[in-house]
């Protein structure tokens, strides 16, 4: 019978003993983590309930709501503030699907917690413009028909729109590497690169 004790009498390990030591520890690892879920859930009870309040400027408008700790960007925009063009593909910031701008600058909203963007300033795809008035990138995308089922379209007009709020004339390797973090499973990638160009030599016109 294997004991588990090294069978030449030394003090070492054998792999009956190691994996029953592992067992051990992750048998008292989840003993604890009950624990510590329970004193979490007591401290919740006692304190009230764990809402905590978040200021954000949302295209041009304050918002303030309360979320539990865990809530992210992604969630807030879109289940308490009815925002759904972003949005949510993955949910691990592989595919860019819920890309908005906070403080002009492109970001993963499921990636971020709404806590870490109190204070600041978010730009979604609802504030770049409306059906009856689009920007002249959302212009460019319709017109070089750069989507095909639509769902990657509003992250990846958020990623052209602040690369074009910094370089008005951007090269297409610039076009590439503003959308490289926006997956396209379509394929319309060389539609989004045109657009990009459209909306380029439109605000090179008008300047």
């Amino acid at each position: 019978m294997d004991d588990g004790k090294p069978r030449d009498g030394s003090k070492g390990f054998t792999r009956r003993g190691l994996i029953q030591g592992l067992a051990g520890s992750a048998v008292a690892a989840a003993a604890a983590g009950g624990t510590a879920l329970a004193e979490a859930v007591e401290t919740e009870k006692k304190s009230g309930s764990g809402l905590l309040p978040v200021t954000i400027t949302i295209n041009g408008t304050v918002r303030t709501a309360r979320f539990e700790a865990r809530v992210t960007l992604a969630e807030a925009v879109r289940d308490t503030w009815g925002l759904t063009g972003t949005k949510v593909g993955c949910d691990r910031g592989a595919c860019g699907a819920c890309t908005v701008l906070l403080d002009g600058v492109p970001v993963n909203s499921c990636l971020m917690l709404v806590h870490d963007a109190d204070g600041h300033k978010v730009t979604t795809i609802e504030g770049l413009g409306s059906p009856e008035a689009l920007s002249p990138i959302q212009k460019a995308f319709v017109e070089a028909d750069a989507l095909q089922c639509g769902f990657c379209t509003p992250g990846m007009v958020v990623s052209c729109s602040a690369l074009l709020a910094k370089k008005p004339a951007p090269s297409e390797s610039d076009v590439r590497m503003a959308v490289s973090g926006n997956l396209c499973r379509c394929g319309a990638y060389l539609g989004v690169f045109e657009a990009c160009r459209i909306a380029s030599k439109k605000e090179s016109a008008r300047g």
